[in-house]
C-alpha cells in the first residue's frame, strides 16, 4: 500500500475508532474523504456521495445519509441547517461561527476570535442551553 494512502486511512481509522463507531467499507470510504488528508470540512450529503464515486467508492446517497447521521450521533461532526432545508456537516466540533455565501452555497468557517455574543436570554424554566449556531449570511457586491 503506498504510504500516503496508508496515512490517509489511518488516519481515518483512527478517527472512527475514537469514537467508538464500526469501521464498515462504507464508513471508512466515507471517513477518509471527510479527514483522511487531516483537515476539517463542510459537505453536504450530495458532494460527500460525489466525492466518494470520484474516488471510485460505490456508496449511495441513502448510505452517505445514514453514516453521516452515525457521525453526528457519535460526536464526530456537526450539523448545520441553513435555511431550514439545507444541511451541512462540519468535522470541527468545537464551537464556532460559520460564513454562509448565498450565491454559491459554500459555507466556511469564521474567525471565532472576532466573534462576542455579550447575552443571551433567559431560557424558559425546564431547559438547558445545547448549542448557539451562528450563521452569518454573505451576499458579493
Amino acid at each position: 500500500m503506498d504510504g500516503a494512502i496508508e496515512t490517509t486511512a489511518k488516519r481515518a481509522q483512527i478517527w472512527l475508532s475514537k469514537a467508538g463507531v464500526r469501521p464498515t467499507r462504507q464508513r471508512l470510504a466515507l471517513a477518509i474523504a471527510l479527514v483522511g488528508d487531516g483537515q476539517h470540512r463542510h459537505v453536504t450529503a450530495e458532494s460527500l456521495y460525489e466525492a466518494a464515486h470520484a474516488c471510485g467508492d460505490g456508496v449511495s446517497l441513502a448510505t452517505v445519509y445514514n453514516t453521516l447521521r452515525a457521525f453526528c450521533e457519535a460526536g464526530l461532526m456537526h450539523e448545520i441547517t441553513v435555511d431550514g432545508s439545507k444541511s451541512y456537516f462540519d468535522t470541527n466540533t468545537h464551537d464556532h461561527p460559520h460564513f454562509y455565501w448565498e450565491d454559491t452555497g459554500l459555507l466556511c468557517d469564521a474567525p471565532e476570535d472576532q466573534l462576542e455574543i455579550a447575552r443571551l436570554p433567559d431560557l424558559p424554566e425546564g431547559a438547558e442551553l445545547a448549542s448557539v449556531d451562528v450563521v452569518i449570511r454573505l451576499r458579493r457586491t
